[in-house]
């Protein structure tokens, strides 16, 4: 995007239509402030403080619980405890984000990574609350974890590219849509085990991905609300610019200057040539619906442009 991983990383806040980097920051950051909280106050004698806490933000399975920490259904999908837990789904949200996000643009792979945290969110709880296999252990059943929304994005990237290929050690090119089909049927297959929570959550993420593109290629976008609220937070926090207005004389070159450009067109190209975020939306689900080779070069230019940002 603008240089390597890490600067990407290091910038993620710096720059708009970079969802992809700060959505990997931000689970990061957590991950880093849960192991220094659990490592102080497990040393200072209140581990069972630390736990608490935590559960705070994690996501019950008890409508009961949920309904006096709702905001739980956002917070757990940005929650991991083990390094290898936050590692693999990093690594799956980066390498298939980053399909997503040159096919569908910044702003739909964040609605999709959270919408596939919700979807799995309310999977999780319903299955919980209906199956009799879940009805002793609900009320002290709670999860945390990406893997819903990271789901969402596989198999979101393989509906939107099935034929696409990642190099695999071991085994060599595989199509992504195997890839996602051999996540999903995991998932499935473990629904029943000890980890069955998750396993339901990664179920629930699995089915938004690939429903959010299909109704997206029918022309509806159940991202909009969270990208509003997006937004609605973006224009809260982004820095407003100053405006100087100054009057003076245009001396004779100036004049000039200006008077012979506005005479060659090809000279005074004006920013109001470039594409609005709006515009470069309409581009993005052209692309989800017709694919690239369908823009016109004038479109073209505009993604290539904005791009550059």
């Amino acid at each position: 995007m603008y240089g390597g991983f890490w600067d990407n990383l290091r910038n993620a806040f710096k720059y708009n239509n970079n969802s992809l980097y700060k959505l990997i920051a931000i689970n990061l950051l957590t991950f880093a402030g849960i192991l220094v909280a659990r490592i102080i106050l497990s040393l200072s004698g209140a581990g069972e403080l630390y736990k608490m806490l935590l559960g705070f933000i994690m996501m019950p399975a008890d409508l009961g619980i949920f309904i006096l920490q709702p905001w739980s259904i956002l917070t757990y999908m940005f929650l991991h405890e083990g390094i290898f837990h936050i590692l693999f789904n990093m690594l799956f949200l980066y390498w298939f984000g980053m399909l997503v996000n040159e096919y569908l643009g910044s702003r739909k792979l964040a609605n999709l990574y959270i919408l596939g945290g919700i979807a799995g969110a309310l999977f999780y709880v319903l299955m919980y609350n209906i199956s009799p296999l879940f009805s002793d252990v609900i009320s002290a059943s709670k999860m945390l974890g990406a893997s819903a929304g990271v789901y969402a994005i596989v198999v979101g990237a393989a509906t939107l590219s099935p034929n696409t290929t990642f190099r695999l050690i071991f085994i060599g090119d595989v199509k992504i849509k195997y890839i996602a089909i051999f996540y999903v049927v995991i998932a499935f297959a473990n629904s029943a085990g000890s980890n069955a929570g998750g396993e339901l959550a990664h179920l629930g993420g699995a089915a938004m991905g690939y429903f959010y593109i299909l109704q997206l290629r029918n022309g509806s976008d159940w991202g909009r609300p969270i990208q509003a609220i997006g937004q609605f937070f973006e224009s809260l926090f982004s820095a407003k610019r100053k405006v100087k207005v100054t009057y003076r004389k245009k001396s004779y070159t100036e004049q000039k200057t200006t008077n012979s450009s506005s005479k060659n067109p090809s000279t005074s190209y004006s920013k109001s040539a470039d594409a609005t975020q709006e515009e470069i939306d309409q581009i993005l689900d052209k692309i989800a619906e017709k694919g690239y080779e369908a823009l016109s070069k004038e479109e073209k230019r505009k993604l290539f442009e904005f791009s550059k940002k």
